[in-house]
C-alpha cells in the first residue's frame, strides 16, 4: 500500500481494514499534525516477542533481520512495532521502580475485534493486569513476554464520549465487564 508523503492522521474506517489504520491526506493549508509512528522495543527473545505481537495481538511481520530484529505492522503500514535483541538478547526486564516505557497502546477498530483479541490473550494464558471503561474507550492491560506494559483498546465514537456541562471531556476510570466482552468473541 502506498503511503502519502504528506502528513497523515489515523482514523477508524468501516471498510474492514485491519485495525482501522488508514492514511488521511490533510488539506495543504492545515498545519502538520504529529502522530505516533511506531514503538521500538528491546526484547530478550525475538521469536517469542514476534509470536506475541503477531499471533496474539494480530500484527503482521513486514521485515525480519535474522535473529536480531523484526518489524510488524497493520493495515499494510511498514511498521507500528520494531523488536530487537541488539542490546538485550537473553536479558531480563528492568526492575520495578525505574524509569522507562509504561505501556504501548494498540487501538482496535471496534468492540468485536477487541473481544477477539481478548479471547486470544486468555486462550494463551496471558494474565490481564487490569481493565477499565474510560468513557471514551474500553481498555485492557497486560504484559508482553518481556514484561513491557501493553494496552489493547477500542474507542467509542466521539459523539458518545462523556462531557461535562462546559463540553470538556469527562473521562472516567470505571470497571470494565471483561466477562461480557469475552462473551462477544467469535
Amino acid at each position: 500500500m502506498h503511503r502519502p508523503s504528506a502528513p497523515h492522521t489515523v482514523e477508524q474506517t468501516d471498510d474492514g481494514s485491519q485495525f482501522g489504520f488508514t492514511p488521511v491526506r490533510k488539506a495543504s493549508h492545515d498545519p502538520p499534525t504529529p502522530c505516533v509512528g511506531h514503538v521500538h522495543l528491546k526484547v530478550a527473545d525475538l521469536d517469542r516477542a514476534i509470536a506475541f505481537y503477531r499471533d496474539i495481538l494480530g500484527f503482521e511481520v513486514t521485515a525480519r533481520y535474522g535473529a536480531q530484529a523484526a518489524f510488524l505492522g497493520a493495515g499494510g503500514y511498514h511498521h507500528h512495532i520494531g523488536l530487537n535483541t541488539w542490546e538485550s538478547n537473553g536479558a531480563s526486564p528492568p526492575p520495578e521502580g525505574h524509569t522507562g516505557l509504561y505501556h504501548s497502546a494498540f487501538l482496535y477498530p471496534d468492540r468485536a475485534t477487541l473481544a477477539a483479541v481478548l479471547k486470544r490473550v486468555t486462550d494463551a494464558g496471558i494474565p490481564i493486569d487490569g481493565a477499565a471503561d474510560h468513557g471514551v474507550s474500553e481498555a485492557l492491560y497486560l504484559r508482553d513476554p518481556d514484561d513491557n506494559g501493553v494496552e489493547i483498546y477500542r474507542d467509542r465514537p466521539p459523539g458518545d464520549w462523556p462531557r461535562d456541562a462546559k463540553g470538556a471531556l469527562a473521562m472516567v476510570n470505571a470497571p470494565l465487564d471483561v466477562a461480557a466482552l469475552l462473551a462477544e468473541a467469535h
